[in-house]
């Protein structure tokens, strides 16, 4: 079996996340497929960007949701990784993509490409980001009885049972996946602080818990757990995949973690190194290493 290589935001290793370097950068590599998240603008544009803030990858701060696409435009998504960027990338104002943008990208490559759209909850839009990403897709030729549009093959992902359900309600339940991912108290306490991570952990478990269980009652024909998920709970990963569940596994960098996968029988992997997980797939050294 051979397995498919998705680009976790882009090439997202060598530029910044999201941003046409990193997605031009992962198709030259060979990807099999790219991720990506998406939220809604103050004027309710799909714009490809993980936090629900600016402030760790960009040049502004404030919420996603309090900017136009206009004042997104204006900002600097790139510097901070520190990458230069080949001109044929563009250049740092052309840097930020909407998922049009992205889609007229992949489109461009002309391959047969998947596309996997991460739905970024909480959202203060609630499912109105859903409901605009469908509107967007069947705009642009989206068939929602294949999932295709164009060359491409799109699945839709979320953390968040109510998003999921919404989404098997409107696309075929083989290209949705239901993500999940352990919850870690002590990373909370220290972003949160312990009254109020101890409440936002109460609402992970819950959310953890029902993810699992749709997962387990075959709702969904992808299930989505990150690397430390699988090495946590091998046997929930091999019913699974026992089931006929297609698994696409997250954030994948090591080739100990690829050589797991592959033999687990991991359909399709998730990497911030696509070249480096190919290379590996395909039984090839890893440059630099003897």
């Amino acid at each position: 079996m051979k397995q498919r290589v998705f680009a976790h935001r882009g090439a997202s290793e060598r530029y910044a996340e999201h941003t046409r370097a990193a997605y031009q950068q992962a198709l030259a590599e060979g990807a099999d497929g790219v991720e990506c998240d998406v939220h809604l603008t103050e004027d309710l544009e799909l714009v490809c960007i993980h936090d629900p803030t600016l402030d760790r990858t960009s040049s502004g701060t404030g919420d996603v949701g309090d900017h136009t696409l206009g004042q997104l435009r204006e900002l600097d998504f790139s510097s901070w990784k520190g990458a230069a960027i080949p001109p044929q990338f563009g250049g740092v104002a052309d840097q930020l993509l909407t998922l049009e943008d992205l889609i007229d990208l992949l489109r461009a490559d002309g391959r047969e490409l998947d596309l996997a759209i991460e739905l970024k909850h909480p959202s203060p839009f609630g499912l109105r980001l859903e409901e605009r990403l469908i509107a967007f897709l069947m705009k642009e030729g989206y068939d929602p009885e294949t999932s295709r549009l164009a060359n491409l093959h799109v699945s839709f992902m979320s953390f968040n049972p109510d998003s999921v359900r919404h989404l098997l309600e409107r696309v075929p339940a083989d290209v949705v996946c239901q993500l999940v991912a352990d919850v870690k108290p002590n990373d909370l306490r220290e972003t949160l602080g312990p009254l109020t991570a101890a409440a936002v952990m109460n609402l992970l478990k819950r959310a953890l818990h029902e993810g699992e269980r749709i997962i387990g009652s075959g709702a969904v024909g992808i299930a989505g757990p990150g690397i430390e998920y699988v090495r946590a709970h091998p046997d929930r990963v091999k019913r699974w995949l026992d089931a006929g569940l297609r698994l696409r596994v997250w954030t994948v960098d090591h080739d100990d973690d690829v050589d797991l996968l592959r033999a687990l029988g991991v359909q399709e992997i998730t990497t911030n190194r696509p070249a480096q997980v190919l290379r590996r797939l395909r039984g090839e050294p890893t440059p630099g290493r003897v």
